[in-house]
């Protein structure tokens, strides 16, 4: 049985649903929360933005598809409660005090819909096989959990953790498997659970947890960073999934952005942590993070002639120059990555902005904002994406990827954050 705060949740969201999905015109907003009294719309970025996210969240049908659905929300309604806010941990005890405002936070009345509670790797939603899919929705649950009447959520957040550290596979590295039924790593995943641990590891103030989070991600670099030569402009991105089963050594656009806006997360969660966490190794792990995400916009960046499309696109295969149809531009990969870029500049300035004198990253985000501007219909539907379901399908889909919607509402997200802290 739903507990009354379940119940008035579900309610919030038929509510949200409906504006979300039919209002939408300019400068209108839902019922604000206490928590970020803002207007979430509040600069254009050259496209209708509520239109593409109305489509956001009526498209997913998919465990990881709930999850990156729920964040982009949360960042977008609700950013100081987002770990890019500054007190991320501290806003969210307001969550705790008072649960009404849980209603007014639509990540949180989304997620509480989406989540379906079962075992083993699908503790918070059926993972179709998938280890990471279902950890997408675990930051939502660590949130909701903190609801006086919501304790069963806050339970199933740490069965969640306990299967991805205790329950899944192993690559013979150490890295946690993205598939349940044997050891294959996907780039998709550290976007999905690493972020989850990460969080959850400060809110149990458990610094031991969020360091072997940090290796994870090291771990996953370390199998799918592609072998190149140092003369490779490219060099430094990722191949998509090594494994028995669905191996894909291509440098797939929207892998190597799941994988940088994964750690993005992970990096502004060390950096979030509460004083009274210790973390002795923290400026290390800041490093790594750091050095991390920027090998992969380094390599898209510097292999430009490559990496982008004739239409000003980021090719869906990052590498692919042959004609064989899996190097088109498109649109998902291109705002994930766009996203990140705007992110680390706030976040590491001194490395990503050079503290004021360099505008390589946001100069690169900018074009790409203003390309996928020109890719983004009436109706909010940005195309052409790659297959949601088939990253090898050489045919560009257009009707609407999931997945994609939410990337173009990342990307709204971090271009309007990183305007509020006048650096962009």
């Amino acid at each position: 049985m739903m507990s009354i705060v379940a119940i008035g949740l579900v309610s919030a969201l038929v509510n949200l649903l409906v504006t979300a999905t039919t209002v939408l015109k300019p400068r209108v907003t839902l019922a604000n929360s206490p928590v970020d009294p803002i207007d979430p719309f509040a600069f254009d970025p050259g496209f209708d933005i509520q239109s593409v996210a109305g489509l956001a969240i009526s498209l997913p049908s998919h465990s990881w598809e709930f999850g990156t659905a729920s964040e982009a929300l949360l960042e977008l309604w609700n950013p100081s409660l987002s770990i890019f806010g500054p007190e991320p941990f501290q806003a969210a005890a307001s969550l705790s005090r008072d649960p009404l405002v849980a209603m007014s936070v639509p990540s949180l009345v989304y997620a509480q819909a989406k989540i379906v509670f079962g075992t083993g790797a699908n503790v918070l939603a059926d993972g179709d096989g998938a280890v990471g899919d279902p950890a997408s929705l675990g930051v939502s649950a660590v949130l909701l959990g903190k609801i006086a009447g919501n304790e069963t959520l806050r339970d199933a957040a740490e069965r969640e953790a306990e299967y991805l550290l205790m329950g899944a596979p192993r690559f013979w590295n150490g890295a946690i498997s993205h598939r349940v039924e044997y050891a294959e790593l996907w780039a998709d995943f550290v976007y999905m659970a690493p972020p989850f641990l990460a969080y959850y590891a400060v809110e149990t103030s458990n610094p031991l947890l969020l360091q072997q989070t940090v290796e994870q991600c090291g771990l996953y670099r370390q199998i799918l960073q592609k072998n190149v030569s140092s003369a490779t402009s490219y060099k430094g991105l990722w191949e998509h999934i090594i494994g028995p089963v669905n191996q894909d050594t291509g440098v797939w656009s929207t892998g190597n952005a799941w994988a940088a806006a994964g750690m993005t997360r992970v990096l502004a969660t060390v950096l979030k942590a509460p004083s009274h966490i210790t973390l002795t190794w923290k400026d290390d792990a800041v490093s790594e993070l750091t050095q991390w995400i920027k090998e992969i916009l380094d390599g898209a960046i510097r292999g430009k002639d490559i990496t982008l499309a004739l239409n000003g696109l980021l090719r869906n295969y990052l590498d692919d120059v042959s004609g064989d149809g899996h190097g088109f531009g498109e649109t998902s990969g291109t705002a994930l990555l766009a996203s990140v870029s705007y992110r680390v500049v706030v976040l590491r300035p001194d490395i990503f902005y050079a503290d004021g004198s360099d505008r390589t990253y946001i100069d690169w985000a900018d074009e790409l904002r203003k390309t996928l501007a020109e890719h983004i219909t009436a109706n909010g539907t940005a195309s052409p994406a790659v297959n949601p379901l088939n990253w090898s399908d050489t045919t560009q889909y257009t009707a609407g990827s999931p997945e994609g919607q939410n990337f173009v509402v990342l990307m709204y997200a971090a271009w309007r954050d990183c305007k509020i802290a006048e650096i962009c």
